[in-house]
């Protein structure tokens, strides 16, 4: 039996939250820098409680008017706060110890993947936040190598909606076929990560990857799609969706 977390990014406005959190294991809750509110937070973390699903915060750039998708001339420092800051606005709302995990949204955890000035800086204010979370990133980036270095517990995440660069990291979305769009595609790579840890990259070759978690976008068009034939394939391979701690281990 093989095991998957299964997640989602939420709280950002899209139409199928409600549809899509009794069917994933952790949501990812915008903290109102990128997307989001007070009462969204509040509405989203509701009703992963009700439905037993783990509780993340997903900080982003202060960037609501292109989605946190843009690539900013940050200090470490400013990385630092906006993480502290959003982790402490969901902690306020839901309870500090209710967040399993924080994983960084769009840009912010594009550029922290590569840069371990960036990394050890989110590293820094989960640790100061609370230590006890599990840092969710690209599965191999420097956020990964960062987390582990301070020996804070880390889950590799893998994408089902994206194409990768034969270096690991993700497509930019600037670039053509950027975006996975064909469910079937999406799942057969899903189950090909997750039983070999192998996914082919956007080049054609076949590249190592460690699975932990697998992520879809809740803001894509087809996320309910994608959750719900996600499931369907992981009931037929052999493989169990899990809570982020239990997937880690």
């Amino acid at each position: 039996m093989y095991k998957i977390n299964l997640n989602c990014d939420l709280g950002e406005g899209a139409a199928f939250d409600n549809q899509i959190i009794p069917l994933i294991n952790s949501a990812n809750i915008a903290c109102g820098f990128h997307a989001g509110n007070h009462a969204m937070m509040e509405a989203t973390a509701r009703l992963c409680i009700d439905n037993n699903v783990d509780i993340g915060a997903h900080p982003g750039y202060p960037d609501k008017e292109n989605f946190g998708r843009t690539n900013l001339d940050v200090t470490p420092e400013q990385v630092y706060d906006y993480t502290l800051t959003q982790l402490k606005a969901l902690g306020d709302i839901v309870g500090k110890d209710k967040i399993v995990h924080i994983k960084p949204h769009g840009a912010m955890y594009n550029q922290a993947a590569k840069s371990k000035e960036l990394s050890d800086a989110i590293v820094a204010a989960i640790t100061d936040y609370n230590k006890n979370l599990i840092l969710m990133a690209l599965s191999g980036s420097q956020m990964i190598k960062s987390a582990r270095e301070k020996g804070l517990k880390y889950a590799s995440e893998v994408f089902a909606d994206r194409a990768y660069e034969a270096d690991g990291s993700l497509r930019a979305r600037s670039l053509e076929n950027s975006m996975i769009t064909d469910e079937d595609l999406a799942v057969e790579r899903v189950i090909k990560m997750v039983k070999t840890g192998k996914v082919v990259a956007y080049t054609g070759e076949e590249i190592d990857i460690e699975a932990h978690s697998v992520c879809v976008h809740g803001d894509s068009e087809k996320a309910f799609t994608f959750v719900k034939k996600l499931n369907e394939a992981f009931s037929q391979n052999d493989i169990k969706t899990v809570g982020l701690i239990e997937a880690i281990k």
